[in-house]
């Protein structure tokens, strides 16, 4: 795990407040460095959760990270970033502020589609900073913030190939990766429109992105944020193409314990006080349509209306 301070600017001012010896990037929920010493703390109470007496007793936040899901969550020169990382960096600052510690740092620990809720779960991180869909299903496992991004499920195919819906894939073999809400919803949506399909699980974004750049399958089907990033940091963007009407809406917002009232009542106020002072849109246009890391690409992504209408009204709930 990397171990950090969390600073009061967000971005390339990260790397210099590395605290640990890292070890190198590992798969799945390897540590990647060594815990710091815990900061001075009060001695944690029974009342706050586990994950609250876990932060006052170490005076560090475990954030849960992607490797690959650019813009949201991912790694560029060896340093976890991305829009949720930064969203989660500001979560982390209050829970310090909340539990009145000295210094509050964040250690950084990879996590997979298939490993997120498990390391929830088990302890392993404190708040889960990836492209995570808020769902019913999930909430019998873990608790969400509100909503800071809304995307939807499409399909990215070779721009050469005469595919503009998911009609034109009957009989093609598409792919998506294991353990997320997109594979469930392209088999529903192949079979409502009687489309014949073979979906092939990907253990993540970027082997199933590859997949169709190399032709081992039609499509690969996402959410379209994380489409247009794997498509941007290609070397030949233009050889890709995203087509189909959206499948799914998908509202993303920070995983954590659930069942831990006063751990959500903060990150909920956290989320909202970003929303009122306007710090999200600011990390928005950040991440997306400004360059970013590690190539310089610019997104060009404007917010979205749907989620520019919920951050009027910020709420957690989502109807399923």
């Amino acid at each position: 795990m990397t171990v950090a301070t969390v600073g009061k600017r967000l971005g390339g001012s990260m790397s210099a407040a590395v605290l640990a010896l890292a070890f190198g990037m590992a798969g799945g929920g390897k540590v990647l460095a060594q815990a710091a010493a815990p900061s001075q703390a009060a001695p944690s109470s029974p009342s706050l959760g586990k994950t609250l007496q876990r932060i006052q007793s170490s005076g560090v936040v475990v954030i849960g990270h992607r490797e690959s899901s650019m813009p949201m969550s991912y790694v560029a020169h060896g340093t976890p970033m991305g829009y949720s990382v930064d969203v989660c960096l500001q979560v982390a600052q209050a829970l310090g502020r909340h539990l009145k510690l000295r210094e509050t740092k964040v250690a950084y620990r990879l996590v997979t589609s298939s490993s997120r809720f498990d390391a929830i779960e088990k302890g392993e991180v404190d708040l889960e900073c990836g492209s995570t869909t808020n769902t019913a299903a999930r909430r019998e496992r873990v608790a969400f913030t509100i909503a800071h991004f809304i995307a939807s499920s499409r399909i990215v195919v070779q721009s050469d190939k005469p595919y503009s819906r998911i009609e034109d894939l009957d009989g093609k073999t598409l792919a998506s990766t294991a353990g997320t809400t997109n594979i469930d919803s392209l088999a529903r949506e192949a079979a409502t429109k009687s489309v014949r399909v073979r979906i092939e699980p990907a253990k993540d974004h970027a082997e199933g992105f590859g997949w169709v750049v190399s032709g081992k399958v039609q499509g690969f089907a996402m959410d379209d944020v994380l489409l247009y990033g794997l498509r941007a940091s290609h070397t030949r963007p233009q050889d890709l193409k995203v087509i189909g009407k959206p499948m799914t809406i998908e509202p993303y917002a920070v995983a954590f314990e659930r069942n831990n009232s006063e751990l959500k009542a903060v990150v909920d106020a956290e989320l909202r006080r970003l929303i009122q002072t306007r710090e999200l849109h600011r990390l928005y246009d950040k991440w997306f349509t400004q360059p970013i890391p590690p190539q310089g690409i610019n997104l060009g992504m404007r917010m979205p209306h749907l989620l520019v209408d919920s951050l009027k009204y910020p709420s957690d709930y989502v109807p399923q």
